[in-house]
């Protein structure tokens, strides 16, 4: 089996950052590409067509390859996609969300006895190993996966549920930010809304999580959906209520 490992000149291992990198896969014929930050704590994974699947999909095949192990609650930050909570319900086990952070994920774990737990920004941590996120961990979890199962990383992408996420930012005083929350949870009445972190609200395959910036006058939205079209309105709906209360 052959792999490469890269290191983005960019901090961030997105699609953009890594267009090199995708086409080196295919031209090395490579079977994975994986693709770190500089401080290797996420893992952004491409498969052997060099298709990006991003971050996301780290957490939640490595997710899957361990319940696959061994039974137990699964724990991930309230941003990260509901893959991870749609493999927990596939597996019979709690799924346990935390607030943003790795030090959140890490109690959450802690408290629950997690088997596996992480951040849908491609950072895996399993207790086993470590209380933190580690990219080589999920490079090891995921090239057994693939040795085990006798399947290309791209087919154990494949068999999970299938999200788009998308992530937006809007200006809002952070003084307007309490007000502006409870703008949101009123004009979305219909969904089971959650202040672990910000404003979560959550409907049946979908959610939208709007959450103040520590160190900008912003708010950020970030909404799954079955497709990008949905999270898009979700996105724009929420933006036009923070507008509303800026």
């Amino acid at each position: 089996m052959k792999n490469r490992t890269a290191n983005s000149p960019s901090a961030e291992p997105t699609a953009e950052n890594l267009a090199g990198v995708l086409k080196s896969v295919v031209e090395n014929g490579a079977d994975v590409g994986f693709c770190q930050d500089p401080d290797a704590d996420r893992l952004a994974v491409i498969d052997q067509s060099g298709r990006y699947l991003g971050e996301e999909y780290t957490l939640a095949m490595c997710v899957d390859h361990a319940l696959r192990h061994h039974k137990g609650p699964i724990a991930a930050n309230c941003a990260t996609s509901r893959m991870s909570e749609d493999l927990a319900q596939r597996y019979g086990v709690p799924f346990v969300r935390s607030a943003v952070g790795e030090a959140n994920v890490v109690d959450a774990m802690r408290s629950s006895k997690a088997v596996f737990g992480g951040e849908g920004n491609g950072g895996p941590i399993d207790p086993r190993v470590g209380y933190v996120r580690d990219s080589f961990v999920g490079m090891a979890l995921l090239l057994d996966a693939m040795a085990e199962r006798k399947m290309k990383i791209g087919q154990l992408a494949d068999e999970l549920p299938h999200y788009e996420i998308v992530k937006t930012k809007c200006p809002l005083p952070a003084e307007r930010l309490p007000a502006a929350l409870d703008a949101l949870e009123k004009r979305f009445s219909d969904a089971k809304a959650s202040r672990l972190d910000g404003l979560r609200l959550d409907w049946p395959g979908r959610w939208l999580l709007v959450r103040g910036s520590n160190t900008e006058p912003i708010v950020r939205a970030i909404a799954e959906s079955p497709t990008a079209a949905e999270a898009v309105d979700l996105c724009n709906a929420a933006a036009k209520v923070l507008a509303e209360c800026s």
